[in-house]
């Protein structure tokens, strides 16, 4: 009886999805709303990146909920997995040969891909205001690293408390630079507050770049958290 009800919501969700596919026809010219946005963004915020302009400025209050729901997931992580029993040492593992570290491969090409990936983190960041990228993108990117780091040196201890502090005090300037757009500005996180500087370059669109470098280190942090809890 269970697999006839499986296979009846499978094939349910292939008539959804079936529906879906055969009704689409990509679209041949661009809406008001896009024209809109496409101009606006570049004339008004100076971003080059449409995208990262919208999601800053915006969508400021969006993407303030979607960094505190990060924020109540990387809480509830540590929350679950932290009160579990203590685990035995990973020394005493390794002597017992009930597990082993890692390869001397897996340690040296961490070394050498490791500052690459923290760079191109930092590249992605930088730079979301004029080609792909932003604080999210770039902070999944730190916290890769973190992982990789992770795995080449499982007994590595990762500071939580520095991490915390980073992660609240990058919070707080956001939420502040925010706050300082409605009083300075025409809104929440008015990127008007600063200069905008020339069209194209790494210092341009006003206060778009230090919000996405605040983005970027605040989820970077939080991620590398979640990590580090489930390597327990």
């Amino acid at each position: 009886m269970r697999r006839v009800f499986s296979l009846i919501a499978v094939l349910s969700f292939a008539g959804v999805f079936a529906g879906l596919v055969s009704d689409y026809d990509e679209r041949q010219s661009l809406s008001a709303l896009a024209i809109h946005y496409l101009t606006q963004v570049p004339k008004d915020l100076g971003a080059a990146n449409v995208v990262t302009g919208i999601l800053i400025t915006f969508r400021g209050f969006d993407t303030l909920g979607e960094v505190a729901v990060l924020f109540m997931v990387a809480a509830s992580v540590g929350l679950l997995l932290a009160g579990g029993e203590v685990a035995e040492p990973r020394s005493s593992q390794a002597g017992n040969g009930a597990s082993q570290g890692p390869s001397e491969l897996v340690r040296n090409g961490a070394e050498v891909v490791l500052p690459v990936i923290f760079l191109f983190g930092a590249y992605v960041i930088l730079h979301g205001h004029l080609s792909a990228g932003g604080g999210f993108q770039g902070g999944a990117v730190v916290a890769s690293g973190v992982m990789l780091m992770m795995l080449a040196y499982p007994t590595g201890p990762l500071n939580h408390g520095f991490l915390s502090i980073t992660e609240s005090l990058a919070g707080v300037v956001y939420v502040l630079i925010g706050i300082l757009g409605i009083i300075v500005g025409s809104g929440f996180l008015d990127s008007h507050i600063l200069p905008r500087g020339n069209f194209g370059t790494l210092v341009s669109a006003g206060a778009i770049p230090l919000i996405s470098a605040l983005l970027g280190i605040k989820v970077g942090a939080e991620l590398s958290v979640i990590i580090d809890r489930f390597r327990s």
